[in-house]
């Protein structure tokens, strides 16, 4: 089969779909990789890499797409991009389709089958291919919330840890998932008073028990959501519903009662974000502040730690890749119901069951 690697053009986005570790192994199983040229330069990744574990290096992402069967982004592809899709062809990605009617109605155009790495499932119930983005994200969460604190990018001019005889930042995390965990980890790590909020009692219980006392943690009803929020120095969003939109957990009516300079990161912004005031940004402008209160709501968060990302990202997609290339997408995903799981568009279909309940009830 033939793979394409095209070079990420959203904003910021330094990330790529394939290491030349994967093509060594896509190669080994008798597929011809195409790679852009510069699509790992911005990372140390260099078209010599690549060429070196059997890539054919092409100039333009025109000739990828044209001639690729099997198209294996990190980003959700851009109106550009969906424009150069066709029937018959499979895209791999990050799609994020519930929150975004404009790419969906492209995708839809072109025909395409198009598999997204956020609704793929495993055995156990997780999102394997979601998954280490979430845990990227997480982390960054606590750095990016950290940085928004001081004053002079707008925040209350709080240090996350305190010292000696003075108080800590007051976090609060919605949502104690892969993102929520992952924060927790970071912000605890860093002496911040930690409060997470979730519906599950369950991971609630996990969480009590992994941090031994060192966070609080609450049932996420309304009112104990508003309760800390008020509170809260920093309130990462990291709510997740599989697929779908994400439940807008923060009011913008509540903005007036916060913290004065207190901050919001909104790690779920690609599935439409959980604050009502959130919209989403770029890692060339990240933050805008509303009644005093700063958003912190870019869409790639783990852009900005490229190399990092990606290589935590091929990890866990290349089994899949290797999956849809030797068998194609039909068998694959009939052998493997959890790589079913995300096909998200086919022939003009949306075929995933929470982006077409989230477009009929929009």
């Amino acid at each position: 089969m033939h793979i394409g690697i095209p070079k990420e053009i959203k904003t910021h986005e330094y990330r790529v779909g394939a290491t030349p570790h994967s093509v060594r192994e896509l190669v080994a199983h008798g597929h011809h990789v195409l790679v852009q040229g510069g699509a790992g330069t911005a990372i140390g990744l260099a078209d010599e890499h690549y060429r070196a574990e059997g890539a054919e290096i092409v100039d333009s992402a025109d000739e990828v797409f044209s001639r690729a069967e099997l198209v294996v982004k990190v980003k959700e592809p851009q109106p550009q991009e969906c424009a150069l899709l066709r029937p018959g062809q499979v895209l791999f990605t990050y799609l994020h389709l519930a929150a975004d009617p404009q790419q969906t109605r492209l995708l839809l155009a072109s025909g395409a089958t198009a598999i997204a790495y956020e609704t793929v499932t495993s055995p156990a119930g997780g999102l394997p291919l979601l998954a280490p983005m979430s845990e990227v994200a997480g982390r960054m969460a606590i750095q990016a919330g950290a940085s928004c604190l001081e004053k002079p990018h707008g925040g209350s001019g709080v240090l996350l840890g305190g010292v000696p005889g003075v108080a800590p930042a007051r976090v609060v995390i919605l949502g104690g998932g892969v993102v929520g965990y992952n924060a927790a980890r970071m912000a605890v790590g860093l002496g911040a008073d930690v409060t997470v909020a979730d519906r599950s009692l369950d991971r609630l219980r996990r969480l009590d028990e992994f941090f031994a006392g060192r966070i609080r943690t609450r049932h996420a009803t309304g009112g104990a959501i508003e309760s800390l929020v008020l509170k809260a120095d920093l309130t990462i969003g990291a709510a997740l519903l599989p697929g779908a939109r994400t439940p807008r957990l923060v009011p913008r009516d509540w903005l007036a009662r916060m913290q004065p300079g207190s901050v919001l990161v909104d790690v779920s912004i690609d599935q439409g974000g959980c604050f009502e005031s959130s919209h989403p940004t770029t890692h060339a402008d990240p933050t805008y502040v509303v009644d005093g209160i700063v958003h912190y709501c870019v869409a790639n968060m783990p852009g900005a730690v490229a190399r990092t990302s990606s290589f935590a990202l091929n990890s866990a997609t290349l089994p899949f890749v290797l999956a849809l290339a030797d068998k194609g997408w039909q068998l694959a995903t009939a052998e493997d119901p959890h790589l079913g799981a995300g096909v998200n568009v086919d022939a003009g279909r949306i075929v995933c069951p929470a982006v077409a309940e989230a477009f009929a009830t929009a």
